[in-house]
């Protein structure tokens, strides 16, 4: 699958966080492609991200997503875009919300333009399971990002482009998540570990599972498909147990925009919904410009319908890692 990118010009807006830091991570050492173009707006993290990943075919773009001819620039000559830039941060949008709508939104609006425009081959954008059944606006925008980026396979004309979205759940030791909050509670001497509920669960994802699963949705994607892995859960209680066996938990009560459980693919999707081996894929509801089967992707992987009212969640997710597993996890990812 790592021959998707082969060869290939490969732009990452948002490509100083966690995610374009690993992505650029393993296209170095397993995909050689011709050009990496990271693309963001903040220029420390560029200088830094530059000190680490050199090799000639690096390429560092200032830009923000919020403004198109920046992004056409930055697109010249590429072949695939992975869409990375967001606002992330729940509390953040909800104090802040145009500026959220600002880049989320009309961000990948911009992104999606700057694609067709420039001829780029494959867009895949990264979504999140906060998009299905949102309850916050950062979820909103999200699931307002994902229709657009379904929807823009309608308007590429002879351009070609084809468009996907990614959606997967917490990432293990990203910035914000928390893991590191946590552990910042246990160096510092505390003396209980706040639970926001006794019953809360979540996805678990390595970061390297995240990049390999979009790899291989480059490779698997015919334009319009919305990927989800098959992923393990965790209890937040067990977390907070693995990492500190003997701290007492402190109930804190859910905060606000925060589910109980998290879902990836929602049951009033069930009807588009198609299971493969390792992972979901919910096809596009409305109808696109082109005729695709997606019971068979592009590597000949062999999909089936899901039940009426399938409904995949952190809490009815046949796999949940126990605190033996998180701990040792944990350990292995160095946190």
């Amino acid at each position: 699958m790592e021959s998707i990118t082969e060869g290939k010009n490969i732009l990452i807006t948002g490509g100083t966080g966690s995610f374009g830091k690993k992505f650029t991570e393993y296209l170095l050492e397993h995909c050689n492609p011709a050009k990496i173009i990271i693309f963001s707006r903040d220029e420390l993290k560029q200088f830094e991200m530059s000190q680490i990943f050199n090799k000639p075919c690096m390429r560092y773009f200032i830009g923000d997503v919020r403004d198109l001819e920046r992004l056409k620039k930055a697109m010249s000559g590429v072949d695939i875009v992975v869409h990375a830039a967001a606002l992330k941060q729940v509390p953040t949008a909800e104090y802040n919300p145009m500026e959220c709508i600002k880049t989320n939104v009309m961000g990948a609006s911009n992104v999606i333009d700057a694609a067709i425009a420039c001829g780029v081959s494959k867009v895949i954008a990264l979504s999140t399971d906060k998009a299905a059944n949102p309850v916050n606006l950062y979820g909103a925008t999200k699931l307002c990002s994902d229709k657009l980026f379904v929807a823009a396979n309608n308007m590429v004309g002879r351009a070609g482009t084809r468009f996907s979205v990614v959606r997967y759940g917490n990432v293990i030791g990203s910035r914000g998540s928390v893991v590191p909050y946590f552990r910042k509670l246990i160096s510092g001497g505390a003396t209980e570990i706040p639970v926001t509920h006794q019953d809360m669960t979540r996805f678990w994802l390595r970061l390297e599972d995240a990049v390999k699963f979009v790899i291989s949705s480059l490779a698997r994607m015919k334009g319009g498909e919305t990927f989800i892995p098959k992923i393990p859960s965790i209890r937040i209680t067990d977390l907070a147990r693995a990492m500190a066996p003997d701290l007492p938990q402190k109930i804190i009560g859910i905060r606000p925009g925060e589910k109980l459980h998290e879902i990836m693919c929602p049951a009033d999707d069930a009807y588009h919904t198609l299971e493969f081996h390792d992972h979901f894929v919910i096809k596009p509801s409305i109808s696109l410009a082109f005729k695709a089967d997606y019971t068979v992707n592009a590597l000949k992987e062999t999909g089936t319908p899901v039940p009426p009212m399938f409904e995949y969640n952190s809490l009815n997710n046949p796999r949940f890692l126990s605190v033996e597993e998180i701990l040792e996890l944990n350990r292995s990812l160095g946190l």
